[in-house]
């Protein structure tokens, strides 16, 4: 090695003063960054769920028309049993945050189609407790038909419209998603 990349490898080293300078940098910007990866992974999670439930409400539409028959979305238990209206999830919510299933009468027989696990992190709120698609064209049972998600709990980093996902059904069973709450203008 000659003498100039000698001279230049000595004098590009870092102090321990430099390097401790620079972690220290490091920590506060991590600190001050928390809140906003916080909020936005909560966004995230109901931006998700309600395309999940949206899926699901479509899902149950076209089995109705496909296979003749009434299918219901309901919340439901871990097992996929649809819950009792008021009944609590096993974390205490009272909203559709315990899961739903898909359900399909048939012959007299109620069988699970398709089961939702619970995400107790994004509140779920709709007055029905079960929302039924009937044949031939897939028509939506129900007068209040319509779901609000948020995050749970709600700080004041993920208060307002913006982290918030409303469904509506129409009287003809297609279900739309609009950012905001149910009484926001969309």
């Amino acid at each position: 090695m000659n003498r100039y990349a000698t001279h230049f490898l000595q004098t590009r080293a870092f102090t321990l003063t430099e390097t401790l300078v620079v972690v220290a940098l490091l920590a506060v910007l991590a600190v001050a960054a928390t809140p906003g990866i916080v909020a936005w992974r909560a966004r995230d999670q109901v931006d998700g769920r309600a395309r999940v439930l949206l899926g699901t409400l479509a899902y149950a539409r076209s089995e109705a028309v496909r296979r003749g028959a009434r299918v219901t979305v309901c919340r439901a238990d871990a097992g996929g049993s649809c819950l009792a209206a008021g009944a609590a999830c096993p974390s205490g919510a009272t909203d559709w945050s315990c899961g739903w299933a898909v359900t399909v009468t048939q012959g007299g027989a109620v069988s699970a189609l398709r089961i939702q696990a619970s995400l107790p992190s994004v509140s779920v709120s709709g007055a029905l407790t079960a929302i039924a698609f009937t044949p031939p064209a897939g028509q939506a049972i129900g007068s209040l038909r319509n779901f609000e998600l948020s995050p749970r709990p709600a700080t004041a980093a993920t208060s307002g419209n913006r982290w918030r996902r409303c469904i509506r059904i129409a009287a003809g069973g297609r279900a739309r998603m609009t950012e905001g709450a149910r009484g926001a203008s969309s």
